[in-house]
């Protein structure tokens, strides 16, 4: 795996992370039939906090982005795009595990959302970390995570020490 780090994202990062969610969701959205060239980075645009999200750097250079907006019930996870010569190495995985291991830090009832378009591989990742659907339609799977405190992590790492 590729040396990275997360740096909070500045209002000047938008153009960066605009063009990179329309490479990386493109085969996406063309196969689900809305892949709109100018909408796919207006819709970034108009979204993007930069409060909320961290660039991903690999050698000092943008090489992707995700967000952690919280809501009043959950955190969204959202903008989480990787440049796809990077993704499949473990970039992605490493970044999300630091970003979950936040959640736990801030105490107990930290539940995470996200949404993933339908067929895309992304899902899998999401799914390898804890995530489980919660409803999906034609188009975006919406997954969820339950909170992971103290009292989670010794259940756990007790369930482990049994299956041994």
């Amino acid at each position: 795996m590729a040396d990275w780090e997360i740096r909070p994202a500045s209002a000047s990062d938008v153009e960066a992370v605009a063009e990179l969610r329309a490479v990386v969701l493109r085969a996406d959205l063309e196969r689900l039939g809305r892949y709109d060239e100018v909408r796919v980075r207006q819709r970034l645009r108009d979204g993007f906090e930069p409060d909320h999200t961290w660039v991903v750097e690999v050698g000092g250079t943008f090489a992707g982005c995700v967000a952690l907006r919280p809501d009043e019930d959950a955190h969204w996870l959202e903008h989480f795009y990787l440049a796809p010569s990077l993704q499949g190495g473990g970039i992605g995985s490493g970044v999300l595990r630091e970003l979950l291991q936040r959640c736990d830090r801030d105490g107990d009832g930290i539940v995470v959302r996200l949404n993933v378009l339908r067929g895309s591989p992304a899902r899998r990742l999401y799914e390898r970390h804890g995530f489980t659907v919660e409803t999906e339609d034609p188009v975006d799977v919406f997954m969820v995570r339950g909170p992971r405190g103290r009292a989670a992590e010794g259940h756990q790492d007790h369930r482990n020490h049994e299956d041994r």
